[in-house]
């Protein structure tokens, strides 16, 4: 695979967003162009840094971060993307993509996302909530519009449920979004 598969890793406010870190370095050594977009939710789990470290690019935290050029930073990334995979990806971004809402730089460039691009979605969060029926009525719109999902998977939760919300494991997710990009 050539360096110019360019992947919008999105990253939101999930105890699971430290294995995004995990994911956004599997990717990068596959020679991706790895840009990740993170929640203000998702900064309370884990910084910018170890992204812009092992991606080598800038991480975008606020829908004004600006680069050198002329063009607004959601709307040149959302161009150039192959493929936006949203790990983790809550119950309250999913909500956001099915409704079209946009209030963040993430999910700004979803909408605004090259029509040509994949969306991989990789959900973590409470079982219940992803049991949900609006959550659930959500994600059947997202695949309805060409989105597709990979997992949850089941097991212990952080907030001590047994059951379906856990991130996916990575080098699934990360195997995945390398064979939507084939």
């Amino acid at each position: 695979m050539s360096v110019s598969k360019k992947i919008i890793l999105g990253v939101t406010g999930s105890i699971a967003a430290h294995k995004a870190a995990d994911l956004a370095s599997l990717l990068t050594k596959a020679r991706c162009d790895v840009r990740v977009v993170m929640t203000a939710d998702a900064q309370r789990f884990i910084t910018p840094l170890p992204f812009k470290t092992l991606t080598r690019n800038p991480v975008v935290t606020d829908l004004y971060d600006e680069d050198e050029g002329w063009k607004p930073m959601h709307i040149e990334l959302a161009d150039a993307a192959d493929l936006l995979l949203l790990a983790p990806a809550t119950a309250n971004l999913i909500a956001k993509l099915a409704h079209g809402l946009a209030d963040d730089a993430l999910s700004c460039m979803a909408l605004a996302l090259n029509p040509q691009a994949k969306i991989l979605i990789a959900p973590a969060m409470n079982g219940k909530m992803w049991q949900h029926a609006a959550t659930q009525a959500n994600v059947k719109l997202l695949k309805n519009r060409g989105a597709e999902f990979i997992g949850p998977d089941e097991g212990m939760l952080s907030c001590g449920y047994e059951g379906v919300g856990r991130l996916w494991p990575v080098d699934q997710i990360s195997k995945r979004a390398l064979q939507l990009l084939r």
